[in-house]
Formats: C-alpha cells, structure tokens, sequence
C-alpha cells in the first residue's frame, strides 16, 4: 500500500462563526488538496462548545447546508470534521468523513463529559456505534475526545483492527494538561499498539484556551511529532504500516518550560477575547504594582502595544515608587500612556456624600470610594474609545475577596483570574527574560494597594506563599478545613481564609470572565451557592461551637 499523505489542522474556530469557519475549513482544504485526508478538530465547524446555540433550529439548518458544501468540495482529499448532527429526535457530537460528495462514514462521539467546565449531556446523547472507514486499503479508525481517555471506545476499534486512529479533540489547557494527555494515548497504545494522530483545537473561547498541541504517536508509544502550543497552524506527515510516520519536514519547534505554556495561553486568551468580539483594544489601570505590570505585559504581547492604553490614576496614598515604575513600564512597552488623578473626583464623591455619612469613622469606605472613581475612568475610557477593560485582579484577592466590586472588578476580561499571586510573581519574572519590561522593583517590593498609608497585603493576609497553598487545597482540591490544619497550616489563618472565600461568592459572581489555567477556576469549575452558611458546620465541628 502505498503511504497515505495527511494533513492536520490545528486552527482556530469561533463559536458560532458558521459562515467565517467555512471558509477557513475550504481555504484549508484548498491549500492542502495534495494531501489524502485532511483532519479538522472536535465541533471544528461551530466552534467549541456552542452551548445553547444547539438548540436553535436556524443554527441546525446552517450547520446541515455546510456539511454539504463541505462534501462537494472535497474532491482531492478526504475530509475529517467535526460536527453536530441531529437524527430524527436525538443530537449527537458527531465526525463526517466527506469524499466526493459523499458521506464515508458518520461517527458520532460516546464518551459525553459532564464535570468541571464540561456539560455536553446537556445537548448530546452518546453514540453506541464504533467509527471507522477504509480508504487506499487502510482502516481508519475514529474518536472524539473524552473517548480516547476511556479504554472500551479503543478497544472496540482494535477488535476492527485498524490501522491508525484518528482523535479529534477541543481539549482546553490547563497546567500539566498536555502531559496528561500525552500519558493517556501511550496507555491506549500500550492495551493495543496502534499509531494515534490526535488533533486539538487552538483558540480562545471566552474562559477556556484550546492550546493545540497536536500529538503523533507511533503505535509503540514513541512521540513522533507536535504542533506549536498556542499556535494555530496546519501540519502534513505520511503514514505507511511498513515504514510509520515519515516526511515531518514541517513541524516548528514548541515551548515545554511550563511558566512559557502558562505565559502563551493568556497571551492567546487575551488576543482572541478582544478580536473575536471586536474591540478596538484595551484598556487597563497601572499602579505601579505586580499584578497591573503582568496584565500589561501580556496585552501588549497579545496585541501589540498601538492596541493597548495604561492610565496611572494616581491618589495621596499613591508612591512616587508606584509611579515612576508605571511610567517606566509604559515607556519601555511602547504602549499608549495617561495620568488621571482621581483625589478631585473622590472629593467631589465625599463632599456629596458626607452629609449621608455623618461622623462615623469610614475605613473601608474610603478605600472603596477610591477604587470605583478608578473604575469610572476606565469605564469612559472603553465608552469613549471602542476599547476593553482589562481588570488585573488575581486568582488569590478574588477567591478572599479582596477586589472591590464596581472598582477594580470594573471590565470584561480578567487575565489573572485563574493565576494565584504567587504564580504572578513567577510569570512576571518569565517575562523579563526575555525583556526586561518590568521594572525589577515591582517584582520585589512588598505587594501594597495603597489605599492607606503604609499599607501592605500581607497586614491582613497571611505571607501569599501560605495564603496560595491554603486555596489550593480548599479551593482546587476541596480539603476539608480540618484536614488543611493537619497539614501544619495555622488553625486561625486556615478558618479566617475558609470564611473568606465562602462569603466573598456574591463578588465572583459578578467579576469579568477570565482564562481557565488551573484544574479549578473560578465559574463552571467551582459551583458555590452565594448564600451558603456550610462555613458555620466548619466551625461547629472544629470549635464545638453551638452557632446556628
């Protein structure tokens, strides 16, 4: 038999971009006309996950009328997408195989997750049927996604005997993700050997980033080749059953260091959130501080820096420290910046509002006060301009809260909001290397609001190297508080953590959306009812307490 010339194509898809996603599938299919099969990813034609567009009936109409023209189209090469199918009452997330008009084969995927950001029963019923198809005397085997992580889809295509197995994937990024992946096709390959092409998404989509990262396995588990990680991109290989997998002469080289993997994934969120919904750039507070210096660096990465505008809203509390490195930031980026005091806007805020305060002491009135006239400003700025907002609050001050609703909460996207503090430390650092665009004392000084005088994170948190392990075992990992404390974790700083992320739910609910990264983000990943008293059945079984 003589090899078969395959091309994988590791691209972007827009949710509900039917008309757009078309195009792109027959310019693919155009430019690689030599090639005897072309593979498309999971839902490649409507982009992945479509959620409740699946239940429209003109969305269902428009996706039959390009499956159609798909397959007149496909006259050189077979084509392999991904898509869903409605038969009589039942929806299916479904493969077609095209060739000339025709329909080879229609598998229709069997493993449905429903967990974490997963909710396909929702749309889908599971196929029951095994996929293949025979084509220049190989047989082709097929699966999609979820299926290839379960060994009965596998098996059932060894027991077809197939040659090769094709996997198409919309399998989001997480940190460690495609290691896993990686483990599990060799524990497929080492039930049954049988070469694997595995074929993810690339792309944004709102909270979840498909980082591609195609893989070639060989059928005794040897890593052949991969795709770019967050790149999106077409590749072509051949395969024989004498010789393997040969002419790779395409393949670009790709980032393993894991702080590169998390860096580029956001880079991509960021540039995919703000094109696909067509803004005309960003827009973002500099303070000076770590968090809003990492959020700059990756829109200008993501954007280029004409695209991005930084505005240093100074207040009395605010260092010359803060704003001299946000400055310099901004020079050395290259990006549009502004200075906009906020004390005469507060002030005009307090003169109206102290009659309704009286003479009590304000506290944390004030600090907030501050923060909500920053958020008015960016506010205009994005009315003003056509521009997003970025908010630049990390995983850590959301999960206890400290983020001040309608302030710095104000925007449409929040970059950081799946990086713990500590990691945001590391990935500033990861970028420096390669320019050092982060003023170095905005890595090391003390991290601070400046909302006060003097004041410091850590006068109310514990050191973030604790604070960060004590959320990942109670918000990643669901320890219980009793066993966080067995850890060796200070009992007072564990309890005052667990209060705080249970009552600060009613903040995350109204915060910007921002990109999944760890195993657990804050929305589809962790579901918490806002009113919810299970902290009291904490500290009754801890404390004995008789508490209601």
């Amino acid at each position: 038999m003589r090899p078969l010339k395959l091309t994988l194509a590791q691209l972007d898809f827009t949710v509900g971009a039917l008309n757009q996603n078309l195009k792109t599938i027959l310019a693919t299919m155009q430019a690689h006309q030599d090639s005897d099969i072309i593979v498309f990813p999971e839902l490649a034609l409507t982009g992945y996950p479509p959620e409740d567009l699946l239940f429209r009936e003109d969305f269902e109409q428009l996706v039959a009328q390009a499956i159609t023209t798909i397959a007149t189209a496909a006259q050189h090469s077979v084509v392999v997408i991904g898509h869903p199918q409605r038969v009589g009452n039942e929806l299916f997330n479904s493969v077609s195989v095209l060739y000339q008009g025709q329909l080879l084969t229609r598998y229709h995927k069997q493993r449905l997750p429903q967990y974490g950001v997963f909710d396909e029963q929702r749309y889908f019923i599971p196929g029951h049927q095994t996929g293949f198809f025979d084509y220049q005397g190989y047989r082709i085997g097929l699966l999609i996604c979820e299926d290839i992580w379960h060994a009965e889809p596998w098996a059932a295509l060894q027991r077809e005997k197939v040659d090769l197995v094709l996997s198409l994937n919309a399998s989001p990024y997480e940190v460690d993700k495609h290691q896993q992946r990686f483990h599990i096709l060799q524990q497929r390959i080492h039930e049954k050997a049988c070469p694997v092409i595995y074929v993810n998404n690339c792309g944004g989509q709102d909270e979840l980033v498909f980082d591609g990262h195609s893989l070639v396995l060989s059928a005794t588990g040897e890593l052949v080749a991969e795709l770019p990680h967050c790149e999106p991109c077409c590749a072509t290989l051949s395969y024989s059953s004498d010789a393997g997998f040969s002419g790779i002469d395409d393949w670009r080289p790709y980032a393993s260091e894991p702080l590169a993997l998390i860096y580029q994934a956001l880079v991509l969120s960021v540039r995919d959130y703000v094109q696909k919904n067509g803004f005309k750039g960003v827009t973002l507070g500099l303070s000076g501080g770590i968090d809003s210096a990492l959020t700059l660096a990756i829109a200008a990465d993501a954007l280029g820096a004409a695209q991005v505008h930084a505005v240093m809203m100074p207040f009395k509390y605010t260092s010359q420290m803060s704003q001299d490195d946000a400055q310099l930031q901004a020079e050395r980026m290259g990006v549009n910046y502004d200075v906009v005091a906020i004390e005469p806007i507060y002030d005009s805020f307090m003169q109206q509002l102290s009659p309704l305060f009286g003479d009590d002491a304000l506290g944390t009135t004030t600090e907030n006060l501050q923060a909500r006239s920053r958020g008015v400003i960016v506010m205009a700025l994005s009315n003003k301009t056509g521009s997003l907002v970025l908010t630049t609050g990390n995983k850590s001050e959301l999960a206890v809260g400290y983020c001040t609703l309608y302030g710095d909460m104000c925007g449409g996207f929040a970059p950081l909001k799946d990086i713990p503090k500590t990691l945001v430390f590391a990935l500033a650092r990861y970028r420096n290397q390669a320019q050092e665009v982060i003023p170095e004392r905005v890595i090391t000084r003390p991290p601070s609001a400046e909302l006060a005088p003097d004041q410091k994170d850590e006068d109310n948190l514990p050191p973030y190297e604790v604070l960060d392990k004590i959320l990942t075992l109670y918000v990643e990992q669901d320890w219980s508080a009793a066993a966080i404390i067995d850890c060796g974790f200070d009992r007072a700083d564990v309890l005052r953590v667990i209060k705080l992320v249970d009552i600060n739910e009613y903040k995350r609910r109204q915060g910007a959306v921002g990109p999944k990264i760890t195993s657990r983000n804050f929305s589809k990943d962790r579901r918490y009812p806002i009113t919810n008293h299970f902290r009291y059945e904490i500290e009754r079984q801890l404390e004995g307490s008789s508490k209601p």
